[in-house]
């Protein structure tokens, strides 16, 4: 092999370039022991076929956003750079939650021992039943933008044409952030 190119028959060459998408993915826990779900998860999503964790951030104690009175979650964004599509990656990510973690979706935005969300996938946008990225509400989360920006500040979200780290800046939000 030599740059790339292989033979595989007499004659015939044969081009191996593989792609990999860099994607980021959001982790949060608020049940159970929550710094280390974060870190179990870290490691799952590291097992996955084809892929590699490059960058985690801190992790941040937050306050939860919704209607459900629960406990602060931790959160965090890993950078993931991946072969696979997607599609299989949300695929693969849901199975750790329900696998790994034994998730029950009782509640929704309810307490959980983990949740991953995948926040973008390249500068993919994909619209599809049971898959929206960039994810819909990720230019509205402080406890996701914060770590986010932390890691990949210079990342431009497809839709807006900002960086992560503008939309961290014009966010108005009451939530409480901290870096642990």
């Amino acid at each position: 092999m030599n740059n790339g190119v292989t033979v595989d028959a007499p004659g015939r060459l044969c081009f191996n370039h593989p792609v990999e998408t860099v994607a980021y993915i959001a982790l949060g826990s608020n049940l159970g022991d929550r710094e280390l779900n974060l870190l179990r998860a870290v490691a799952e999503v590291g097992k996955l076929p084809e892929s590699r964790v490059t960058a985690l951030s801190s992790f941040y104690e937050t306050s939860p956003v919704g209607a459900v009175a629960q406990n602060a979650f931790y959160n965090a964004v890993l950078r993931l750079s991946t072969r696979l599509d997607a599609r299989t990656l949300l695929h693969r990510m849901l199975q750790i939650e329900d696998e790994a973690f034994r998730r029950i979706r009782t509640i929704p935005q309810g307490p959980r021992t983990i949740d991953l969300d995948l926040l973008l996938y390249g500068d993919s946008v994909i619209a599809e039943e049971n898959l929206v990225v960039p994810h819909p509400r990720l230019t509205e989360r402080r406890f996701v933008l914060q770590p986010f920006c932390e890691i990949a500040p210079e990342v431009i979200h497809p839709l807006t044409g900002k960086t992560v780290c503008e939309h961290l800046a014009s966010l108005n939000s009451n939530e409480t952030v901290v870096k642990l």
